[in-house]
């Protein structure tokens, strides 16, 4: 069963996949994705900050994340957009999640959404994005899995 912040995720992506389609406002998205039944069991909280934040920021993420993949933004498909747009907004403006579950959260998204190889795109991008916009945890993280290993 899928946790109700999953659902929130699931459901931004799709409201970010409907807003670069119609450039709808995102209070009429919502409206749209409440009539699906399975939209009440989301964290309507972090659904709303998700969507909201990453369509308000939308042009700032593209830009930071622009320089971590391998082609035009224009030329990532709709959903894996949403998705990085999801991840890169909780990466920047939602530090109490660690970034590991951002980035796991991502891949799944992407596998639910997206093509087949999607994911390790997906993937790719936030590795490196999160080096710019979580050093210090990026390198915390680094260090407690060299310790296991050691």
């Amino acid at each position: 069963m899928k946790s109700a912040r999953r659902k929130a995720r699931e459901f931004a992506v799709q409201g970010l996949y409907q807003w670069q389609l119609t450039q709808d406002p995102p209070t009429l998205i919502e409206k749209n994705l409440a009539e699906n039944q399975a939209f009440e069991k989301c964290d309507l909280t972090l659904f709303r900050a998700v969507l909201f934040g990453a369509i308000s920021h939308a042009d700032t993420l593209r830009s930071a994340m622009s320089p971590y993949l391998e082609r035009d933004w224009d030329d990532v498909s709709p959903v894996e957009r949403g998705v990085l747009l999801v991840a890169g907004f909780e990466l920047v403006h939602m530090p109490e999640t660690p970034f590991p579950v951002i980035i796991n959260e991502a891949i799944e998204l992407s596998k639910t959404f997206g093509g087949n190889e999607g994911h390790k795109f997906i993937n790719g991008v936030l590795d490196k994005f999160v080096e710019q916009v979580r050093a210090a945890e990026a390198q915390n993280v680094r260090n407690q899995r060299g310790q296991r290993r050691g």
